[in-house]
């Protein structure tokens, strides 16, 4: 029986449900494959450390040289996360003529430009499912299943931290660092968080799906970008009343000449497919012109979730290795990639939620009323609970569809009275079935 060597460049989490799934699945890949996929080595800080799925001590380096320098070792799946060692391991490996298969969607929304290109000029492969989605295998449809359609548009919950606070807040009645708290202790958030609740992580995934989508390749740090740390338990106990759930989501859509991209807090319908998805899963609504709108849902992170993004990666890789593909592109190089920056949001309209802190005084609802009315901003509904003598309002509004740049303007004016007692809270109102137009 024919084989092929692969080595890992870490065994974190992901890492380590790659060998138990390349263990566990051994005959059924290679029964599928024709071929036994081999672990040659794994690159690790500590050989000594304790893990829960075993392996071999014999396999097990602190020194990449013996994975990148083994000319037997056909494919490298990195599995270090972050920008560098993995910038400079995955870059060599490409150079030797090895095939790359990662799960960092950091390294490719940053380096992505200079990997593929040197993927491209040493004619191996670089493929990356495990980096979206988790086990979503959202990626692979966009680029072989959708293929022959057209892209308009895609919206996502892509981020499984910030879906798992948000819906502990929504169903449990936790509040923000409660939730946050739950996260950590289930492992699905990291002791700091910032990454995930900030909206970067988001904003790196949505960087990498416009890149398959659209051939377009999108910095993720120009992408505006708003996490979930000012949500407050009010904001979800407000949008239940009102028929919402909160959650973040990351949304792209192309007019033809423009591609719009955004990660922030929306307040969606309840009886949108996306107000059902919990905890940590993920799903992806894309919207093309022959497909129209299909949904892709699936746990979006973890061990095996991953892992097997990962092993799917490998086993299409050594399947191309076998069929003597090896000079084939990367999976990039079969659309036509540019260069793009999102444009200006400034257009876009959407309803909003807008909840002013303003002290119980007499004369300020009309002041704000009248500021929003100045730059253009309809109010669809108003309501404020009535507090005790001296206690401060929470002031709710509903705004009529409206864009960015006239509520952006109407808020600045709002707050920047003396009777405002800190900065408005504006989350979006998003219908997702409209992900294929400007929300």
């Amino acid at each position: 029986m024919r084989s092929i060597a692969i080595g890992l460049l870490g065994a974190g989490n992901v890492g380590l449900g790659v060998l138990r799934i390349l263990a566990q699945n051994a005959d059924a890949i290679e029964a599928r494959l024709g071929a036994r996929v081999e672990v040659a080595g794994v690159l690790v800080r500590d050989p000594a450390k304790p893990r829960p799925v075993p392996v071999s001590a014999d396999l097990l380096t602190t020194d990449p040289m013996r994975i990148l320098g083994d000319p037997s070792v056909r494919v490298v799946v990195e599995l270090i996360g972050g920008i560098e060692p993995a910038r400079t391991l995955v870059l060599d490996a490409v150079r030797r003529g090895k095939h790359v298969v990662t799960a960092n969607k950091a390294l490719l929304a940053t380096c992505g430009r200079e990997i593929f290109e040197a993927a491209s000029k040493a004619g191996v492969s670089v493929y990356f499912e495990g980096s979206v989605a988790g086990g979503v295998p959202i990626l692979r449809t966009l680029r072989e299943g959708l293929a022959s359609d057209r892209i308009e548009g895609l919206c996502g919950i892509v981020n499984g931290t910030c879906n798992f606070v948000l819906d502990a807040m929504t169903r449990h009645g936790l509040d923000y660092a409660a939730a946050v708290a739950e996260a950590q202790g289930q492992g699905y958030a990291e002791a700091d968080p910032s990454l995930d609740v900030g909206g970067a992580d988001a904003a790196q995934k949505l960087a990498l799906l416009c890149l398959v989508s659209f051939g377009a390749r999108v910095d993720p740090a120009t992408i505006p970008t708003e996490g979930i740390t000012r949500i407050r338990a009010f904001d979800i106990a407000t949008a239940d009343r009102l028929g919402y759930v909160i959650k973040l989501l990351a949304l792209a859509h192309t007019d033809g000449d423009r591609l719009y991209a955004r990660v922030h807090p929306a307040m969606v319908p309840k009886e949108s497919v996306f107000a059902g998805v919990h905890g940590p899963f993920n799903a992806v609504l894309v919207h093309s012109v022959a497909l129209g709108r299909s949904l892709y849902y699936g746990l979006g992170a973890g061990m095996m979730p991953t892992g097997m993004a990962v092993v799917s990666d490998v086993v299409e890789v050594c399947r191309n290795v076998l069929a003597f593909a090896d000079a084939g592109p990367p999976p990039e190089a079969f659309a036509t990639v540019r260069d793009v920056a999102p444009a200006p949001a400034d257009d876009l309209e959407t309803e909003n939620y807008l909840c002013v802190h303003v002290p119980n005084v007499p004369g300020v609802l009309g002041r704000v009323a009248s500021c929003l009315g100045r730059h253009g901003v309809s109010i669809k509904r108003m309501n404020q609970d009535t507090p005790g003598p001296g206690e401060p309002i929470d002031m709710v509004i509903l705004t009529e569809r409206v864009s960015n740049a006239r509520l952006r303007a109407a808020l600045s004016e709002v707050d920047a009275g003396n009777d405002v007692l800190r900065p408005t809270d504006r989350i979006r109102i998003v219908d997702p079935d409209a992900v294929g137009a400007a929300p």
